[in-house]
């Protein structure tokens, strides 16, 4: 029965250590946490935020983002998202003018498997990284993980390195978090979906 026991706690134990250091506890902030967290954010543009099926999500409107209420320098970040094949989104960060959020006064991990120019398309940092392996995140769950640390940004999807850029002007600034349209048109792309989105601060 001793020797249950303790082969029992040596498993626990095991468990614990191998537990992943995002987890609650270990630093980390939860910014949404299945269909919790929009009070964290701050609501810019007409896209249809809400909570829905364990999620927040959006699927129409002409453009918008929820604009953290917080400003971040070096941090890691992780984000598990559902995107639509059609689904034009991005995780925008280190934003320069929160009044002002585009993918030049922001540095955005792509989410937009269609995107005409596909040298910045789904894992990319539009206009500084380019795709170093494409990757398509349409119709499934997905998980970005991300990591700023002063110039430099490295961008991971689903465990795969899509892009590294070591020219990072914006030493700090808030994360949004995108719903866009679809060029040329205009018109309103596919949902996209957040059921986790956490950040650490490097202090």
């Amino acid at each position: 029965m001793k020797r249950l026991y303790a082969f029992a706690v040596a498993l626990a134990l095991a468990a614990c250590s191998s537990m992943p250091s995002w987890m609650p506890g270990s630093g980390w902030t939860t910014l949404i946490d299945g269909d919790k967290g929009l009070e964290n954010f701050e609501r810019v543009g007409d896209a249809n935020w809400r909570a829905e099926g364990g999620a927040i999500v959006a699927d129409k409107g002409k453009g918008g983002f929820l604009l953290s209420k917080r400003a971040y320098r070096d941090f890691d970040l992780r984000a598990e998202f559902w995107a639509d094949p059609t689904a034009n989104s991005g995780i925008y960060m280190r934003c320069s003018d929160p009044k002002n959020l585009t993918d030049k006064t922001c540095y955005e991990a792509n989410i937009f498997d269609q995107r005409p120019d596909q040298t910045y398309a789904t894992g990319g940092i539009v206009h500084h990284g380019k795709v170093l392996s494409p990757q398509k995140a349409g119709g499934k769950w997905n998980t970005y993980e991300i990591s700023a640390r002063g110039s430099k940004m490295t961008v991971t999807l689903n465990g795969t390195k899509t892009a590294e850029i070591d020219n990072v002007a914006n030493a700090s600034g808030p994360i949004a978090l995108q719903y866009g349209s679809l060029p040329p048109k205009g018109e309103p792309g596919g949902a996209i979906k957040w059921r986790k989105v956490q950040v650490r601060e490097i202090k």
